[in-house]
């Protein structure tokens, strides 16, 4: 994890391009807004403000078409239980690691998850 003062840390809105809005992200799901807000609290998703005064969003690389991305939600679970924040889980996830190669959700993304669910377990031990 990151210190939360460390200057070292990237910025959420450098590593993350695109963000949905929780109306946005519940059009792209298919579901409610209030089913968003569910997700989110039940670290199925994760999401965070990226920059002063936005709002709380979700990154829109956790979703693909029309479906949160395989492997996001048990990653999130494991880091949560491992005492990441929603913050902390964002910037793992869109963190490139050359012994990946790529960043994490890159791998998920196209369909590598197995070597990133492994990482997230490990990081709690």
């Amino acid at each position: 994890m990151w210190p939360v003062e460390d200057t070292q840390t990237p910025d959420l809105g450098t590593l993350i391009a695109k963000w949905l809005d929780w109306s946005q992200a519940s059009d792209e799901l298919h579901v409610s807004v209030s089913k968003v807000r569910q997700l989110i609290r039940e670290h199925q998703l994760a999401a965070a403000v990226p920059t002063p005064g936005a709002g709380q969003q979700v990154p829109a690389e956790l979703v693909m078409d029309g479906e949160i991305v395989k492997g996001v939600p048990g990653v999130c679970t494991v880091l949560h239980d491992t005492g990441f924040d929603d913050r902390e889980i964002l910037r793992w996830l869109f963190t490139a690691d050359e012994t990946l190669p790529g960043r994490p959700i890159d791998a998920l993304r196209e369909n590598r998850g197995s070597e990133v669910k492994r990482r997230a377990q490990a990081m709690g031990f």
